[in-house]
C-alpha cells in the first residue's frame, strides 16, 4: 500500500522548489530540513536573515514525524489499548477478545501522521526560505555544492542531517535480509515470529509492539539489562514486563555470526549462559541504534571536526570548530530527542547573530520511554549528583502500594526523587509507570525551577490520583533533612 504521506508531485531530486539568484550570498544554509532544521530556518527568518534550506531527502518533515516519534508511539497507543482490551475479564466484562488489524492500524497511523508531515512540509514550502530538493555538501567554508553543480554561497551554515540506522560490523550481519524500525512501523501483515537485536529504546518499544499485536518475539540483549542507559531498577522493572508480555528476552547474550537460509530466513549465532545456540527467523529485526549521518558532507575536509562516535564537535552554542558553522539535532549529539533539536537549532542561530542566548546544558534534561510501563526521568541522577561535589539524598516508593495504580491494575514500577541533603533543592527524579511521561513532568518543573521538596509539599495532590504518589517519596526526604 502507498504511503498517503507521499507527494503526488513528481520525483525528480534536482527540482529546486524555489528559484534565487546564484551570485546571492545568504545569511543562512541549512543543511537537512527536520525538526532542528526547520527550528533554525524560522528563527533565522525571524531575525530578517536570508536562508536557504537543502534537504534531499525523499519526503520533507523529517524522522521525528516520518519514521520515528510520531508514527511508533500512535502504533504503540493503539496496541496499548489492544492490551486493555483483552484483559476485559479482569476488569469484570465479558465479550469476544479483540485481535489486531495490522491494515486498519496503518491507515490510522498514515492519516493521522500525514497532518504532521503536510502541515511541516507547508512551513518549509511557503516562501520564507529558499527550498533546495537535492542533496549538499561543504565544497569550501562558506559554499554548499548541490547535486546539480549549483554552489550557494553563505555567511553562516546549520548542519542538521540526522542520523540513519547503525550496523555494527557483525560476522554476516550486512548481508542478511534483516528488517529496521522503517519496516515494523510500516507492516501490514503481522509476522508470526521475530528476533529482535538489541535493548535499547527502539527495540524495547517495538518488540512490546510485536508481542502486543499477536507476534511471538525473541529479544536479545548483550547487556545484563535492557535500556542500559537508564538506572538498573528501571532496566529490571521493563524486563519484567517484556517477559510477561509473552517476549522472550534473552540477556547478557554474545552474538556471533547470522546466516542467511535464503529469501528472508536468517540463521542467528550466539553465545548465552555458558552455551553456543543459534535461531532461525524470517524477520531479523535489527533494532542496534543509530549513527550521525555526518559522512560525505565534506565536513572533515573543510576543518570541521568530528568526534569518534562521528558526531560533529560543538560547544555549548551548539558551534563546530570553525565559527561560522553550527550544528544540531542527531548528527551532533548528544541526545537524539527532538525538544533538544529544536532547542540546539534556535541557539545556534541566535548565537550565529549575535543574540544573547543561554549555552545549552543538560542538568535538565527530560527523557520518556514509551513502553508499559513507561520510564521517564528528569534532571541529574544520584551519581550525577555526587560528581558535583554534592551529597544527595534519596526517596523511592513503589506502584504496586498506591491506592489508584492498584485500582488500575497498574502495578509495575516506582517514582524516585533526588535531592540536595542540605537544603532539599530537587536535582533529579525517575518514574516507572502507567503514563510515567505525562507524570514526570511536575518534578521536571520543579527541577528546572529549583524547587525545593518543602516546595512541592505546598501544592495540592488530589485523591486517588497517579500524581500524588510523588508526595510519598517527597515527604521522606523532608523528614530526613529536617531531622538533620
Amino acid at each position: 500500500m502507498a504511503d498517503e504521506c507521499e507527494s503526488t508531485e513528481p520525483r525528480d531530486p534536482l527540482i529546486i522548489k524555489f528559484m534565487t539568484i546564484e551570485s546571492e550570498i545568504y545569511d543562512l544554509i541549512v543543511l537537512g530540513g527536520g525538526s532542528a532544521g526547520y527550528a533554525a530556518a524560522r528563527t533565522a527568518h525571524e531575525l530578517n536573515k536570508t536562508v536557504a534550506v537543502v534537504d534531499g531527502s525523499e519526503e520533507l518533515s523529517g524522522l521525528c514525524i516520518l519514521r520515528g516519534c510520531m508514527p511508533s508511539k500512535t502504533l504503540i497507543y493503539s496496541a496499548e489499548v489492544l492490551h486493555l482490551a483483552q484483559q476485559g475479564k479482569l476488569f469484570g466484562f465479558k465479550g469476544s477478545e479483540p485481535f489486531a488489524d495490522l491494515a486498519a492500524m496503518q491507515l490510522r497511523k498514515r492519516n493521522v501522521i500525514k497532518e504532521f508531515s503536510d502541515y511541516r512540509k507547508q512551513q518549509l514550502e511557503d516562501g520564507r526560505f529558499s527550498l533546495f530538493r537535492q542533496k549538499g555538501y561543504l565544497s569550501g567554508p562558506h559554499t554548499i555544492r548541490l547535486e546539480d553543480g549549483t554552489e550557494l554561497n553563505t555567511e553562516k551554515i546549520l548542519i542538521s542531517t540526522g542520523s540513519l540506522i547503525n550496523t555494527p560490523d557483525l560476522p554476516g550481519l550486512v548481508k542478511s535480509p534483516f528488517k529496521t524500525s522503517d519496516d515494523v512501523l510500516n507492516l501490514d501483515t503481522l509476522p508470526e515470529e521475530c528476533v529482535v537485536l538489541g535493548g535499547g529504546i527502539v527495540a524495547c518499544e517495538l518488540a512490546q509492539f510485536l508481542a502486543r499485536v499477536g507476534c511471538r518475539v525473541t529479544q536479545l540483549q548483550r547487556s545484563s539489562q535492557v535500556l542500559k542507559e537508564f538506572s538498573n531498577d528501571a532496566g529490571t522493572v521493563v524486563g519484567q514486563a517484556l517477559r510477561d508480555n509473552g517476549i522472550n528476552l534473552q540477556t547478557e547474550t554474545q552474538l556471533q555470526s547470522f546466516e542467511p537460509l535464503g529469501g528472508d530466513r536468517v540463521r542467528v549465532n550466539y553465545d548465552w549462559e555458558g552455551k553456543s545456540l543459534s535461531i532461525e527467523t524470517n524477520f531479523l529485526f535489527h533494532a542496534l541504534g543509530r549513527a550521525p549521518a555526518t559522512s560525505n558532507l565534506g565536513l572533515e575536509e573543510n576543518g570541521v571536526k568530528l568526534s569518534r562516535s562521528g558526531h560533529i564537535s560543538t560547544d555549548s552554542f551548539q558551534q563546530t570548530s570553525l565559527d561560522h558553522i553550527y550544528a544540531a539535532g542527531d548528527c551532533a549529539g548528544p541526545h537524539e530527542i527532538v525538544h533538544i533539536a529544536i532547542k540546539q537549532g534556535e541557539n545556534a542561530v541566535l548565537h550565529a547573530f549575535g543574540k544573547e542566548v543561554e549555552p545549552i546544558h543538560y542538568d535538565y534534561l527530560l527523557g520518556v520511554v514509551f513502553t508499559d510501563p513507561q520510564v521517564a526521568r528528569v534532571g541529574l541522577s544520584p551519581d550525577q549528583i555526587r560528581e558535583r561535589g554534592i551529597d544527595p539524598v534519596s526517596a523511592s516508593f513503589p506502584f504496586d502500594d498506591h491506592g489508584k495504580s492498584i485500582l488500575m491494575e497498574a502495578k509495575y514500577g516506582y517514582v524516585a526523587v533526588h535531592a540536595t541533603r542540605t537544603t532539599g533543592v530537587i536535582l533529579g527524579a525517575e518514574c516507572v509507570s502507567k503514563d510515567a511521561g505525562e507524570l514526570i513532568h511536575s518534578l521536571s518543573v520543579a527541577v528546572a525551577l529549583k524547587a525545593t521538596v518543602n516546595d512541592l509539599l505546598k501544592a495540592d495532590w488530589y485523591h486517588p490520583t497517579l500524581s500524588e504518589i510523588w508526595t510519598y517519596p517527597l515527604e521522606d526526604i523532608a523528614e530526613e533533612i529536617g531531622a538533620k
